[in-house]
C-alpha cells in the first residue's frame, strides 16, 4: 500500500488497544501506522492484523514518532480522513518529564498534524474513564494554577497526571483551532471476549496473577469499590465506528461495562473460577495510603483507580445502539481472559495460549 492511499492514521498501533484497532479498521479501510523501528516491527504487526480478522494488505507501517516534529513522517498522507491518537506511555513509576513528553506534547503534535490534513473528518483521542470527574471537565484548565497541576501529579503520579493534562490541552487546542474531535474514555481493558487474548497485564492483570499465585491476602477499597472493565475487541469496534456518525463529534464517550461487579465481588468470582482462595480482607483506601509501598505491595499510583464513583456512559451507549454494538457478557469474558492469562503463564509463553482462531473465523 502507498502513503497516498491511506484513509486512516493510527498512532500507538503497536500497543494493546492499537493492535486490535488496526485489525478492525483494515477489514474495510487503508490504514497507516507510524511506529519507531518500522522495518523491524512491520512483519510482526502485519501478522497480528491478519491473525485477528484484518487485512495487512491495507496496512502501511511507516517510521514515525509522536515525540518528533510532524510525527517524524516523511510523507504527507493527504488523503487521511480520520486520525486516531492512541500513543501514550503507560506505566507506573514514570518521571514527570518523560510522561509529559509523550502524553502531553505528543498529543498536541498529533492534533496539530491532524489539523493539517485537507480532508480531515475526525481526530479521535483516547483518554481514560477517570478523566470524567470534576477536575478534568472542560474549562478546568482556566482555573488550575501551577500549584494545582503539581498537586495533581503528586496525587495521581506521572502517568495519570499527564493523561489529565493531555486531555485538557487537546480540548483547548481543538476549541482554539477548530479541530473536529471525539474523545473516547475506556475503563480498564481486558482481553478479547472470544479468546481472552491480551498483550497487557498492568493493573487488573497483575492483581489476577497475584491471586493465582496466592499472593493477594487483601484487597484495597471497600465493598462498593467499582473498577469497571471493557473487552479489547468491543473497544476496537467502538473506536472504529466513531467517525462514521457526525453525532459523535465534540463528544466525550465513556466506554465501560456497567455490569462489571464491584471489585470484591469481581475478585471472588475470579477466585472461584480459578479455584483459588479469595482475599480475606478489604483494607480501607485511606489506611493503605498511609502505609509504605514496600509493606503493602500496592503501587501508590494505582490507588486513584480504586474509587466508588459512578460514570455516565449514556452518550457512548447511545452511539453503540445506533451502530448495533452489543457488549459481550462480562462474566464469560472475564473467565476467558483469566484462562488465557493462566495458560500463557501471565505473558511468559504467549504462543501456547488456547483459543486462538484463524483469521477467517474471527467475527
Amino acid at each position: 500500500m502507498r502513503a497516498c492511499d491511506a484513509e486512516v492514521m493510527v498512532t500507538g498501533g503497536t500497543g494493546f488497544i492499537g493492535r486490535w484497532l488496526l485489525a478492525e479498521l483494515t477489514r474495510t479501510k487503508a490504514v497507516a501506522a507510524p511506529v519507531r523501528r518500522a522495518r523491524q516491527r512491520a512483519a510482526e504487526l502485519s501478522a497480528f492484523v491478519d491473525a485477528h480478522g484484518g487485512d495487512s494488505r491495507r496496512l502501511l507501517v511507516v517510521e514515525g514518532d509522536v515525540e518528533a516534529a510532524s510525527l517524524g513522517l516523511s510523507e504527507r498522507f493527504e488523503q487521511v480522513r480520520d486520525v486516531y491518537h492512541l500513543a501514550a506511555r503507560f506505566a507506573f513509576g514514570l518521571g514527570v518529564q518523560e510522561a509529559r513528553r509523550c502524553n502531553v506534547e505528543g498529543s498536541l503534535r498529533a492534533a496539530e498534524w491532524a489539523l493539517g490534513r485537507p480532508h480531515l473528518r475526525r481526530f479521535v483521542y483516547l483518554g481514560g474513564y477517570r478523566m470524567m470527574h470534576a477536575s478534568a471537565r472542560p474549562g478546568a484548565e482556566s482555573v488550575l494554577t501551577q500549584r494545582a497541576w503539581d498537586r495533581l501529579y503528586r496525587q495521581h503520579g506521572a502517568y495519570e497526571g499527564s493523561k489529565h493534562e493531555s486531555f485538557l490541552a487537546v480540548r483547548r487546542f481543538a476549541a482554539e483551532r477548530g479541530l473536529r474531535w471525539t474523545a473516547v474514555h475506556p475503563s480498564s481493558v481486558i482481553g478479547d471476549s472470544r479468546t481472552g487474548e491480551t498483550t497487557q497485564l498492568t493493573g487488573v492483570g497483575e492483581m489476577v496473577e497475584q491471586l493465582w499465585r496466592g499472593r493477594l491476602p487483601a484487597l484495597v477499597g471497600s465493598e462498593r469499590t467499582f473498577l469497571p472493565l471493557v473487552t479489547v475487541d468491543y473497544l476496537a469496534r467502538f473506536l472504529a465506528s466513531v467517525p462514521e456518525r457526525p453525532e459523535t463529534a465534540e463528544q466525550d464517550l465513556c466506554v465501560l461495562d456497567q455490569a462489571t461487579p464491584r471489585l470484591p465481588a469481581l475478585v471472588r468470582g475470579i477466585a472461584a473460577h480459578m479455584r483459588r482462595s479469595p482475599p480475606a480482607w478489604v483494607l480501607p483506601l485511606g489506611l493503605v495510603r498511609l502505609l509504605p509501598e514496600a509493606l503493602t505491595g500496592v503501587t501508590r499510583e494505582s490507588l486513584s483507580f480504586l474509587a466508588e464513583d459512578a460514570y455516565d456512559t449514556s452518550a457512548a451507549d447511545a452511539h453503540a445502539r445506533a451502530v448495533g454494538l452489543v457488549m459481550p457478557p462480562i462474566h464469560t469474558s472475564v473467565e476467558r481472559w483469566c484462562d488465557y492469562l493462566v495458560a500463557t503463564r501471565f505473558g511468559a509463553t504467549p504462543g501456547n495460549a488456547p483459543g486462538r482462531r484463524p483469521a477467517s473465523s474471527v467475527a
